[in-house]
């Protein structure tokens, strides 16, 4: 079955913070700033693209931009032909600063072809979560994107696997963004093969304490946050990075690495320690930081039917 001509479908989906400190590769945090995608089927073989705001001066045109492969792929993979496209594109999510821009646009995409597939092949939960891994690599970005909330992923022999959880509400978080930017795989190769039996026992311990104080009991944050498998590595590559997430912890806030960076991430224990927070930044940092305060968004991404409704 062709997808219909003219079918047009709304996305939108979430930034995400991953890590969270000690929860490495593992948690996600879904984050209220959001990225929108209109797309429309057209005739085989056309391809429209416009996109405005983050990134648009740097993102492709053509069927090499990733909501574009990220359509095709869920085509592929439920043996469908591809319409034409076209796509229009809002987005909000910083691009290269760790807030899962890249997530979000393979989320966009799989989002996308499940609304343009509605009444013929059901995209469901495991099966997006799937293909989003596939393309993405790892779980922990998409999976809040997909889900919202706190995620905890992980893999098995199934495949890639989550748990929604609810954050409590005194969880106020709060980024820090820069103007430079930072790869995803230069930071993931600045990273050792191996570690000590120490620092994986300290994660594992931090980890199950972040989810009692993400969940449950806020003012556990800070020691809960405590991290030494990935952010200390990652220091050399970005010292503005390091040096603000140190200052923050110095005066009491719960701060971490965003992702892979370079953006800083603050789990305030309450909205007023936001502002504090902001002070801190202005304090001691020496680059510019722009500050965003933003709720846990628990809905995660969405897709509707522009004629029919929501899907």
């Amino acid at each position: 079955m062709t997808t219909p001509l003219g079918r047009s479908v709304s996305v939108r989906v979430p930034a995400t913070s991953a890590n969270l400190g000690p929860g490495f590769d593992t948690l996600g945090l879904a984050l209220s700033l959001y990225d929108e995608l209109e797309v429309t089927a057209l005739e085989p073989g056309r391809l429209e693209i416009e996109v405005d705001g983050a990134g648009a001066a740097q993102v492709p045109r053509d069927a090499s931009h990733l909501v574009v492969q990220a359509i095709a792929y869920a085509y592929a993979a439920v043996d469908r032909p591809l319409p034409g496209l076209a796509l229009r594109a809002r987005n909000v999510i910083p691009h290269g600063r760790g807030m899962g821009s890249s997530g979000a646009a393979v989320v966009s995409g799989l989002l996308a072809a499940k609304g343009l597939l509605e009444g013929d092949v059901e995209l469901g939960a495991d099966t997006l979560l799937r293909l989003a891994t596939e393309l993405e690599g790892h779980p922990d970005n998409v999976a809040p994107a997909l889900f919202g909330g706190l995620t905890i992923a992980w893999m098995d022999e199934n495949g890639p696997q989550h748990k929604k959880l609810l954050v409590h509400r005194g969880v106020s978080p709060i980024v820090f963004v820069p103007e430079f930017t930072m790869s995803t795989s230069v930071a993931r190769g600045l990273q050792p093969d191996q570690f000590s039996r120490e620092d994986a026992v300290f994660n594992v311990s931090r980890s199950a304490l972040l989810i009692a104080a993400l969940t449950q009991s806020p003012e556990l944050l800070m020691a809960a946050t405590e991290d030494k498998l990935h952010q200390s590595y990652r220091a050399a590559a970005m010292p503005e990075t390091d040096k603000l997430v140190q200052a923050l912890r110095r005066e009491g806030f719960a701060a971490v690495v965003s992702g892979a960076g370079p953006s800083v991430l603050v789990l305030a224990d309450g909205p007023g320690r936001r502002l504090e927070a902001a002070q801190v930044a202005a304090t001691n940092a020496d680059t510019p930081w722009e500050a965003l305060m933003l709720a846990v968004d628990f809905k995660g991404g969405t897709v509707r039917d522009n004629a029919e409704g929501a899907t």
